[in-house]
């Protein structure tokens, strides 16, 4: 695992999902800030690219054209509704000692106006602040026809004036009943499944726009594939980009704004918050600040760089993040269970624990692929590819191909604790993101090893371990 000293290198981008979590290129390849720029400024002045012709190709994944992405948009808001129907204050699914399903809420209904008219306000409310609030300028990566947009980044003070606005009013002037959210959350989950579905509708129509930058991925002549994957890669209304908007503002702050109703509402009928409900939400909160406080990361992203704006996207935005992801919040409203001491601050630990290695193997890839000269990071060893790039093997990346996976899922395992061991429906978050974080593992492989071919070997020659290490 030796190799000379710091030298500069290039930079491929190892993306982050919407959670957070590096996304691409294991062994976070980077390259130098100075070529970048060059490169950069000659694609943006070169006239020739922007006329370059969008040809369509029938590459697809999830087991497209047809089956996958029907099953995929039927199966996931069925799944959020089964998450309901397997626990909620009628009961929760058990495994032991016997079998059983306890079924919705019997004061719930599908589908509301009110809620509808909620959802929509709620969107729109966010919309209003990321306008009118102040944020800083970035560019974006460099696009396929050699452009590079600005984007508007105020996120964090999004969040803190909506988070702020509701505990004052929820908690400290009691004059708005953050509880509604919970004994309406059937009625809000269908609202978000119709509004994040009229937008991938909205988007699909309008990609086909003349002069539309469209993405590869979703450039495949097939309705169903297209409209799902999503077919323009950054559509904008203006200079409001659709795509950066709805993956962190309203599904991510909207997540933490359940979390905190669902308190309310133990809050209210308890006349107490458990220690695990602030467990949760404090977890929660934490996450969701980290993401907007690296806000201007998600640009490198494949989420915005590469993929285009659909129904996956717009679905798991709008509807799965904050449904889903606040699925231990709602348990505890009904089935709080009483955490010893140690309990407490062995979740805690698990929680700093991952929060360790996933921030500080994603810091370390960062500042590596912004000046690989950093006393930081100008220590580490890499190794040179026929390609021109080099690839991180040393610090926490020597690790394990993915050890930002690895953090990312011990604190997703740290938010299921505090529900205590008597469903494993509380636990459905931490066994989906490992079945996700797995899938995405081998998908990186395969993409990287036709990258680098036999370069790639070398490297996982150096570090053996995808994920977890001693283990996998």
């Amino acid at each position: 695992m030796s190799h000379d000293g710091p030298q500069t290198v290039q930079r491929a981008m190892a993306p982050t999902t919407r959670n957070g979590t590096m996304r691409g290129e294991p062994g976070a390849e980077a390259a130098a800030a100075t070529n970048g720029g060059v490169a950069a400024a000659a694609a943006a002045k070169s006239p020739s690219r922007r006329r370059q012709p969008q040809p369509q190709h029938h590459e697809f994944e999830f087991f497209g054209p047809y089956l996958g992405p029907l099953c995929i948009m039927l199966g996931l808001p069925a799944v959020c509704y089964a998450l309901v129907y397997a626990c909620n204050g009628s009961g929760c699914m058990h495994l032991a000692p016997r079998f059983s399903i306890p079924g919705f809420p019997p004061a719930q209904r599908l589908f509301s106006w009110e809620a509808l008219a909620v959802y929509c306000a709620w969107f729109a409310a966010q919309v209003a602040l990321h306008l009118a609030l102040p944020g800083k300028r970035r560019q974006g990566v460099v696009l396929p026809d050699g452009r590079r947009l600005t984007y508007k980044l105020n996120g964090l003070q999004n969040m803190v004036i909506s988070l702020g606005a509701a505990l004052f009013l929820g908690f400290w002037r009691r004059s708005l009943d953050l509880g509604w959210v919970y004994d309406n959350y059937v009625p809000l989950l269908t609202a978000s499944v119709l509004f994040s579905s009229g937008l991938s509708l909205y988007l699909y129509i309008s990609s086909h726009a003349k002069g539309a930058l469209l993405a590869h991925g979703g450039n495949t002549g097939y309705r169903i594939y297209d409209f799902f994957i999503g077919r323009e890669l950054n559509p904008r209304i203006g200079s409001f980009d659709l795509k950066e908007f709805c993956e962190l503002y309203p599904g991510l702050i909207g997540w933490v704004l359940i979390d905190l109703a669902m308190a309310h509402k133990q809050w209210t009928s308890s006349g107490s918050v458990s220690t695990g409900m602030l467990l949760v939400c404090a977890f929660h909160v934490l996450y969701v600040l980290d993401a907007l406080w690296f806000e201007p990361a998600i640009l490198t992203t494949m989420d915005i760089t590469t993929d285009g704006f659909g129904f996956m996207l717009a679905f798991g935005d709008l509807a799965w993040v904050p449904f889903t992801y606040s699925l231990q919040a709602r348990v505890l409203v009904d089935h709080a269970t009483p955490l010893s001491t140690a309990a407490v601050a062995a979740i805690i630990a698990l929680k700093c624990f991952g929060y360790l290695v996933f921030r500080g193997a994603n810091s370390q890839k960062d500042l590596f692929r912004r000046d690989a000269t950093h006393p930081r990071v100008a220590g580490l060893r890499t190794l040179p590819t026929e390609r021109g790039t080099r690839l991180i093997v040393s610090g926490w990346w020597g690790i394990a191909r993915h050890i930002n996976y690895t953090g990312d899922w011990l604190m997703g395992l740290s938010w299921c604790l505090p529900t205590g061991f008597q469903s494993i429906v509380p636990y459905f978050y931490a066994i989906y993101f490992l079945c996700l974080l797995l899938h995405r593992d081998r998908r990186d492989d395969a993409a990287c090893r036709i990258k680098y071919g036999k370069d790639w070997d070398k490297f996982c020659g150096i570090v053996k371990y995808r994920m977890f290490p001693l283990i996998y």
